[in-house]
């Protein structure tokens, strides 16, 4: 009994020394990116991302109508090309016939970046304040799938979860209803608002329980500068929330244009089932992409 209790001594002690090691490099690591972030101006993990391209550049205004998706993807069959920008023109140089009109809305608490996500989708960071309106903002994007017009009309609900103003609740609703895909976005830097998605969720479901969900943590930017540890139980926390509410998970920066068009891209493949696969990554420190 006595062996054998050194020796489980000795096993456990090695186990100490390793976890302390372990945790000791993980400081020194976090310490040294911190040192060369602020020396360089920007953090090293961020450096080593791949930046999302324009996939889907053109954007307009248009008409409000809501058409079931599942009607659209039999004239889009899935052996016959790729998303496309639409040909220029003013509104009176393109038929309207073939342009077809479906809702999208963006859920989430205050000042999490929001209306900076969805101009930087558009294309109009610099007419933001232009598109802040109480209760709802509009934004639309129009892009080409496979010959024909598609124009998202995109909804942001501008209040938080627990709003008591009576015009801004009844906004809530009226963004869920006929929406093809609803978008949970949280402060990657907030936990609060992380834990508000569960909320939006609920609210959501009462008015549309058919819609594509996706959860998208905004200012990536932001988060990788934060310590490994603390960025491991943050997106530990997002994963298991996204995994029950059934949503795609991306982190996304509007400052850096990550995963921006890459979210509007996976929902379009979906609606009308293009062949575009998508990529997981779960490799803390990188943008985040669960499925």
């Amino acid at each position: 009994m006595t062996q054998i209790s050194r020796k489980m001594y000795r096993l456990d002690l090695k186990r100490t020394i390793l976890w302390r090691v372990a945790l000791l490099r993980r400081c020194a690591r976090s310490l040294w990116h911190q040192i060369l972030a602020c020396w360089i101006g920007k953090s090293v993990r961020y450096r080593q991302l791949l930046h999302s391209g324009p996939l889907i550049p053109t954007s307009r205004r248009s008409p409000t109508t809501t058409i079931d998706p599942a009607t659209v993807s039999h004239q889009f069959p899935a052996s016959s090309g790729e998303m496309s920008s639409s040909s220029g023109g003013s509104d009176h140089d393109q038929d309207t016939s073939d342009l077809v009109t479906l809702k999208i809305s963006l859920l989430g608490d205050h000042h999490i970046g929001k209306t900076s996500f969805l101009a930087k989708y558009v294309g109009k960071e610099k007419n933001q304040e232009e598109l802040k309106v109480k209760g709802i903002n509009q934004m639309d994007k129009t892009l080409c799938v496979k010959g024909a017009r598609i124009s998202y009309t995109i909804w942001e609900v501008g209040c938080d979860a627990f709003c008591q103003d009576a015009d801004l609740k009844t906004s809530i609703p009226a963004a869920c209803k006929d929406s093809v895909a609803l978008l949970f976005m949280f402060d990657l830097t907030s936990r609060c608002t992380l834990n508000s998605v569960i909320n939006w969720h609920q609210q959501a479901r009462t008015y549309n329980q058919s819609a594509i969900h996706v959860m998208v943590g905004s200012k990536f930017d932001e988060f990788v500068q934060l310590p490994l540890d603390l960025q491991w139980t943050i997106a530990s926390q997002a994963r298991a929330y996204a995994k029950a509410i059934n949503a795609t998970l991306f982190f996304s920066s509007a400052s850096y244009n990550i995963n921006v068009n890459k979210i509007f891209k996976f929902v379009t493949a979906k609606l009308f089932d293009l062949p575009w696969t998508l990529e997981r990554n779960l490799t803390i420190g990188e943008p985040i992409i669960d499925f």
